[in-house]
């Protein structure tokens, strides 16, 4: 099985022609190099861009245990529809992925995805180090310094014990880093939206990324910085020669898209001010931020309509972020270099994953054909995710034509009509 991409702009600029063999690039090269005749088939890209896929490391596909949210084969499809090629589960399911046993289960539900993935270890009481280690994990983490969905939030002794663990191992440690002893308990008499992020202060924030970071230090761990939501947690990771990730919810909306989104803009941590978003998209645009990443956590629209202190915290996110940043691309604010860099390049390279995250023979054909002169309003009705809403109801987003997963096609939308792949997804550990 061959393709053979022509006349493809890559992120940088560049017009190649791109062949695929099998799994793999087979050539990068001018124009007109590479033998058509060795094609099966042959795609005039005409212009149109072909960046690698994205790996988005921070999911919460929900499986097992709350498949009515999310499952591995819808949540793949969202992300095959949306130009990721990976995904990064997190361990706050249930049962929680805190020992051997719990990530061999949850690998055996992955079978069912259409896009690679990895799986992370998550931190307990009743955690299994020994047997967790034994498993091909992406990452320990998210590790929670205070509770979220699935109430994993643990205590500074086993924060440490746990980080050292991790830098034994020689594995990344992604933290959730908030503190909750500088949660604005005032914020609880109130019950309008905003409430939530007045509750979960910036402060919090900040306090808890220092803290993990000195930990880190202690250990000489690799500490990643999950979902940083504020200027400074990003500064003090950057400072400290850390990474972190910013979500597109905390690049795009602010508490002042709050009163239109109520409790479907409640997520942990949570929305920041105009002021803190402007300064986050600047820290992601100058190179500071290193990865944009989800944090996929759909809830039903049932769940979400509650209370602002009863509605679960999560936002689906998965397949609209290469969307929404190709936007900001086509309308000059975001490099398109800068945009590979975070959703692909940085994330292989932080988190050592092979042979992804560049357009380059010998890597994995994951790949994502895009037109950004094409794009379309975002509605919750046209995504894929089993909860069908999405907080950036009509927005602008440039959506994939073509998304193959190691060759394979994982999502085409060329001609109007969609039509999804087959379940080829593979442990990216393994």
């Amino acid at each position: 099985m061959s393709t053979l991409f022509t006349n493809a702009t890559l992120a940088d600029g560049r017009v190649r022609d791109v062949l695929v063999e099998g799994t793999e690039i087979a050539g990068v090269a001018d124009g007109g190099s590479l033998d058509r005749d060795d094609a099966g088939e042959v795609v005039d890209c005409d212009g149109r861009h072909l960046l690698p896929g994205a790996i988005d490391v921070h999911v919460h596909f929900r499986e097992p245990g709350y498949s009515h949210k999310e499952d591995w084969h819808t949540g793949s499809r969202s992300a095959a529809a949306g130009g990721v090629t990976t995904v990064v589960d997190q361990p706050n399911t249930s049962p929680p992925t805190v020992t051997g046993d719990a990530v061999d289960e949850k690998a055996d539900l992955a079978a069912k995805s259409l896009v690679d993935f990895g799986i992370n270890g998550g931190v307990t009481a009743d955690w299994d180090p020994d047997s967790l280690f034994e498993r091909p994990l992406f990452a320990l983490g998210e590790v929670f310094l205070a509770d979220s969905t699935g109430d994993m939030g643990i205590e500074a002794d086993l924060f440490a014990d746990a980080v050292a663990w991790a830098a034994a191992e020689d594995v990344v440690v992604t933290v959730h880093a908030e503190d909750a002893d500088l949660f604005d308990e005032s914020a609880e008499e109130r019950d309008d939206a905003d409430a939530w992020s007045a509750f979960r202060t910036a402060e919090a924030e900040a306090a808890a990324v220092e803290r993990a970071l000195d930990v880190g230090a202690d250990s000489e761990a690799a500490i990643h910085i999950a979902h940083t939501s504020t200027p400074e947690g990003v500064d003090a990771a950057s400072d400290a020669g850390a990474t972190c990730e910013v979500t597109p919810h905390h690049l795009f909306l602010s508490r002042e898209d709050l009163p239109e989104l109520g409790t479907f803009g409640r997520m942990n941590p949570p929305l920041r001010s105009e002021q803190r978003r402007e300064a986050v998209f600047e820290r992601v645009a100058d190179g500071t931020v290193d990865v944009v990443a989800t944090d996929h956590a759909p809830h039903t629209r049932a769940e979400k309509h509650a209370s602002i202190w009863e509605a679960p915290s999560g936002v689906p996110g998965v397949e609209t972020m290469l969307p929404l940043l190709l936007n900001e691309v086509r309308e000059g604010t975001l490099a398109l270099e800068r945009v590979r860099d975070l959703v692909a390049a940085n994330p292989a390279r932080i988190f050592d994953v092979e042979g992804k995250g560049t357009v380059a023979e010998g890597t994995d054909a994951d790949l994502v054909l895009v037109d950004l002169d094409a794009p379309r309003r975002i509605r919750g009705d046209d995504l894929h995710s089993k909860c069908g809403w999405t907080p950036f109801e009509g927005r602008e987003g440039v959506f994939p034509e073509l998304t193959l997963v190691r060759g394979h096609v994982a999502y085409d939308a060329r001609g109007g009509a969609e039509a999804f792949g087959e379940a080829v997804g593979e442990n990216v550990r393994r």
